[in-house]
């Protein structure tokens, strides 16, 4: 595989492996953390009007058209995160993510009570994760992505290791690989004008 992707870099179908395809091309549902995955992992605290920290994170805008992407082509899309944060929900709320969940640890209660919401099993579900609390589910789900700045211990054990980083387009190139392995990414390229 090409080793070259990152942000503004498109990934190649031809460069995904055999398995790659096959457990992509099942997904109709796509899990994330949110700390190290759909952020760098950074956390920003600054006062607020009451004079108490407020908690700030950033965003990869990339990775935010990532997700219209993926819900134009009908896949729906959550995140689990350990951490509880008002930030996510607004960003949630603006990307339109279906599942919501904060303050979980420990994940797998709220993956099964997703999937019985969904009426989904578990091939069917792709996971991003970079840290220990993400193993579960990335055992667990069909399709496991470990971020390129994850923990060696996710990485030796993913299905797929992204060439991005968390919060650096890692879940934009995630949803790609997902909607070309389904055929899916000329309907997002006409949807854009890109015809040719």
């Amino acid at each position: 595989m090409a080793s070259n992707y990152g942000p503004g870099k498109s990934v190649n179908l031809e460069d995904l492996s055999a398995e790659v395809k096959t457990r992509a091309g099942r997904i109709k549902l796509l899990l994330m953390d949110v700390d190290g995955v759909l952020t760098d992992g950074s956390l920003y605290y600054f006062p607020g009007p009451d004079g108490k920290p407020t908690e700030f994170k950033g965003f990869n805008s990339q990775d935010g058209a990532g997700f219209h992407c993926l819900h134009y082509c009908g896949i729906k899309s959550g995140v689990i995160s350990g951490r509880d944060s008002q930030a996510v929900n607004e960003r949630a709320r603006i990307l339109k993510i279906s599942h919501v969940y904060q303050g979980f640890l420990e994940k797998e209660s709220v993956y099964e009570e997703i999937l019985s919401k969904e009426n989904l099993s578990d091939e069917s579900v792709a996971f991003i994760g970079d840290d220990f609390p993400d193993y579960a589910l990335m055992k667990r789900c069909g399709f496991a992505v470990a971020v390129a700045n994850a923990r060696d211990e996710l990485k030796e054990r993913a299905h797929y290791v992204s060439r991005a980083r968390g919060g650096d387009g890692a879940v934009r190139e995630t949803i790609e690989v997902i909607l070309k392995a389904q055929g899916l990414w000329d309907k997002v390229l006409k949807k854009f004008g890109f015809s040719d």
